[in-house]
């Protein structure tokens, strides 16, 4: 009898019966070797997904392929009582999605338990940013302080191309075509994308680069030891950077990526374009960019509209 392929696939024996295999580790192993999820991505599917087993296995359930729609709907309510957020709740349960998808795919069951199911709504929180006069506040550093041209680099690429932290981290020189003003990006699920470099940040760019005269390969901003800069290293440069800007948010890489997609928004309301520089792979999550636009136009409209610079009067004569 030839040996069952999809057994043999994740390097279980041949001899391994469907029902017997553990699903949650092959699908994990799936998602790691041909989805190939960032790490931190990985380690959250990972911690849902062995939480829904234990709570499975703790009531007699030892194949998630058993699991009816009544006991997944009373795990996600269970996990409500212990005090999970919606947000967390939402992302729980978007992994066991995930997952009972994959075990439909591969004929381990009839139905998905999670059919119809929903968590809490979670409320939308908007992301803080700077507006364009802080952030050029925060940018422009003074190069000749130690590292300073470094940190003018660094800046000047997060604010002039949106990228995400571990983007940054791993870049590498002939990641750029500085003639082009253009550079290739790595990004989350190893998806590369053409991102724009800013003139200012270009300029940043090639003056760090004439500092330390680095190899086509090399990395931009190398660390201690030679590997990438750390992320928490990064982070914490950036927040010491914005102290002494004098800017006193709580400023952080994520927030300069907030502040790029909101500033460019605000300018030429072109979501599409937003979302390809930002590299989300759904247009619901550069929408939230959107409601920091009204707010904006909100606030424009309480300063400058006459009849609601007249009601706010009359409030304050009321009081």
């Amino acid at each position: 009898m030839e040996p069952d392929r999809e057994n043999t696939r994740y390097g279980c024996p041949a001899s391994a019966t469907l029902s017997a295999m553990n699903h949650v580790e092959e699908f994990l192993q799936y998602l790691q070797v041909e989805r190939r999820l960032s790490a931190h991505t990985f380690d959250a599917y990972r911690r849902d997904l062995e939480a829904l087993r234990d709570w499975a296995r703790a009531r007699g359930v030892d194949d998630l392929a058993m699991l009816q729609n009544e006991q997944l709907r009373e795990f996600i309510a269970s996990e409500h009582r212990r005090g999970l957020s919606p947000k967390s709740l939402q992302r729980r349960l978007s992994a066991c999605r995930s997952f009972f998808a994959w075990m439909l795919k591969h004929a381990r069951m009839a139905a998905s338990p999670a059919a119809g199911l929903r968590a809490p709504k979670a409320p939308r929180k908007l992301p803080q940013v700077l507006d364009v006069d802080e952030a050029v506040q925060l940018v422009e550093v003074a190069t000749d302080a130690p590292l300073g041209r470094r940190d003018r680099a660094l800046l000047e690429l997060f604010y002039s191309s949106g990228l995400r932290l571990s983007e940054l981290c791993g870049l590498r020189w002939n990641d750029f075509e500085f003639d082009a003003g253009m550079m290739t990006v790595l990004g989350k699920g190893n998806k590369q994308r053409q991102v724009p470099v800013g003139s200012h940040a270009r300029k940043a760019l090639s003056e760090w680069r004439e500092e330390h005269h680095p190899d086509a390969n090399s990395l931009v901003f190398p660390g201690r030891g030679g590997g990438p800069l750390s992320q928490r290293a990064v982070q914490i440069r950036v927040k010491q950077l914005a102290l002494r800007q004098g800017l006193y948010k709580n400023v952080h890489p994520h927030m300069l990526r907030h502040s790029f997609a909101s500033h460019v928004l605000e300018s030429s309301g072109d979501l599409r374009g937003v979302q390809e520089l930002l590299g989300h792979s759904d247009i619901s999550t550069t929408q939230i960019y959107t409601h920091l636009d009204f707010q904006h136009l909100a606030r424009v409209y309480d300063a400058a509209h006459p009849r609601a610079r007249r009601r706010r009067g009359k409030e304050a004569d009321k009081s």
